[in-house]
């Protein structure tokens, strides 16, 4: 029997005559979700810290290429049955467990929400510097960035929270002008640099920073694991959009198209640039917002700063509000509806401090990316190995939505899930309380520090083993003992 407090209209499966995405619709997901300043900004970053550009150029594409896998792995179920990703986390950790990796991954988003209107903000700030020289560069070196920058921020998360008030449909038109704008603009700043640069060559011809193979390799293996950390948010909740598909093939193919291609492409034009602001510039600018308020006219400034005004804003909706929303929806199907999920998002959003995040390309990289990697790695292993070697890849749905059914376990918390879980955070912690400065650095061996710079191969790996081991008294029926 379906319980009013595990559906709402949100939650529930998708009927087969609804299941409308192709191909196509999945390319041109991948290439809109891909062309956003993050995407840029992580690019840049790489070469910022000294990798030469077709080392950074490749660590993107690799990184991609890897979290394709799960990304198609946890996407199978929702193509098959037409439920989103906290449904389908009820498999493996209850129904009332679901919300553990529901809130770890909305968390996230929550963060991604908030570097997003940051960007956002400091565009609007770079507008009025286009015209007001007099103002000053942000310095969100202090705790708090300077007044008139933290009022644009406001402003502008705002502006988002209008947007969810009116309800994700008036989304659209600003997603059109994103799919217009951001390849026009991508391929503006790309000219830019070759021509301000006196073309491609001094552009390619900058050698790598790093003296020595275990120096590069020291920086390699952890912008890996940031590039497959970047969309390890949506190789988790990748089911609230597959559930859409009209088959298996539809967003297998898609995606294979869509990801790895346009984020490579769209990151290579990040590296030109920053590689043209050193030659320009003296110094590397991995910073797009930053970069643009460098150019001379007040024109070109302000009609770059609308551009990704309106394109963040596109992005931050449709990436960053969408699944947390149902994420926290699932908390209380019958409380928290679209707009109520969304505010929650944009409240938490703000107190993440995102200026501080993006204030030195080494925050970003290793303080951020890498650290939640370490936690939605544990869950995406636990979630697939539950669904093609616990289940079989055959779920009971009607159970899904039941307090009584297969998947309620004890008092609706799979045990096995949660244990597994902490088990593959854990060997990560070190590391990332040595990164935030809490710990000493001898406190700990080297080498289990070192392990953070896996975080997302480690807590994947180490989950899925562990969670196996847990449910080998499962029945390969599907018909699982409850704890």
């Amino acid at each position: 029997m379906t319980a009013p407090s595990l559906t709402n209209e949100d939650l529930a499966p998708v009927p087969a005559n609804k299941r409308t995405w192709g191909t196509g619709n999945y390319v041109a997901l991948w290439i809109s979700m891909s062309l956003c300043i993050p995407t840029y900004t992580m690019a840049s970053s790489m070469i910022n810290q000294g990798m030469s550009w077709w080392q950074a150029v490749l660590t993107i594409f690799i990184g991609n290429v890897i979290v394709l896998v799960p990304m198609l792995l946890n996407g199978y179920a929702g193509a098959k049955y037409g439920i989103p990703f906290p449904v389908l986390a009820r498999a493996s950790f209850g129904t009332k467990g679901a919300n553990i990796p529901a809130m770890l991954r909305a968390i996230v988003a929550c963060g991604w929400f908030g570097i997003q209107t940051w960007i956002g903000g400091a565009s609007l700030y770079n507008l009025l510097r286009a015209w007001n020289p007099a103002l000053q560069p942000i310095n969100n070196s202090t705790l708090l960035p300077q007044l008139i920058p933290a009022i644009c921020f406001l402003l502008f998360w705002l502006l988002n929270m209008f947007i969810v008030y009116k309800g994700v449909e008036s989304i659209k038109k600003l997603l059109v002008f994103k799919a217009i704008f951001l390849p026009l603009a991508a391929i503006a700043l790309f000219c830019w640099a070759v021509v301000a640069a006196k073309g491609l060559g001094p552009i390619l011809n900058q050698p790598s920073k790093f003296a020595n193979n275990p120096a590069f390799f020291s920086f390699f293996f952890p912008a890996l694991t940031a590039v497959v950390g970047f969309w390890a948010t949506l190789s988790l909740n990748i089911p609230d959009f597959t559930r859409y598909a009209k088959s298996q093939q539809a967003h297998i193919k898609g995606q294979a198209l869509g990801l790895a291609p346009s984020m490579t492409l769209f990151a290579f034009v990040g590296v030109v640039v920053t590689s043209a602001s050193t030659i320009i510039y003296g110094s590397p600018h991995w910073d797009p917002v930053e970069l643009a308020g460098k150019f001379e006219s007040k024109l070109v400034v302000s009609l770059a700063m609308i551009g990704i005004l309106i394109s963040t804003l596109a992005t931050n909706i449709a990436a960053n509000i969408v699944s947390p929303a149902n994420d926290f929806s699932n908390l209380s199907p019958s409380k928290i509806n679209f707009r109520t999920g969304g505010y929650i998002t944009g409240i938490i959003g703000l107190l993440i401090f995102p200026w501080k995040l993006m204030a030195d390309p080494n925050g970003y990289i290793f303080t951020w990316l890498i650290a939640y990697s370490g936690l939605l790695g544990p869950i995406g292993g636990i979630m697939i190995v539950d669904y093609f070697f616990i289940r079989k890849k055959e779920l009971l749905i009607d159970d899904l939505y039941s307090h009584t059914g297969f998947y309620q376990y004890k008092n609706g918390f799979n045990l096995a899930a949660v244990i597994a879980l902490l088990l593959g955070i854990l060997p990560n912690l070190p590391g990332f309380l040595l990164q935030i400065k809490l710990i000493e650095p001898d406190l700990f061996p080297q080498w289990v520090s070192h392990l953070y710079n896996y975080a997302w191969f480690i807590g994947f790996f180490v989950s899925g083993f562990l969670y196996r081991i847990f449910m080998r008294s499962s029945i390969p029926s599907n018909q699982t003992i409850l704890a």
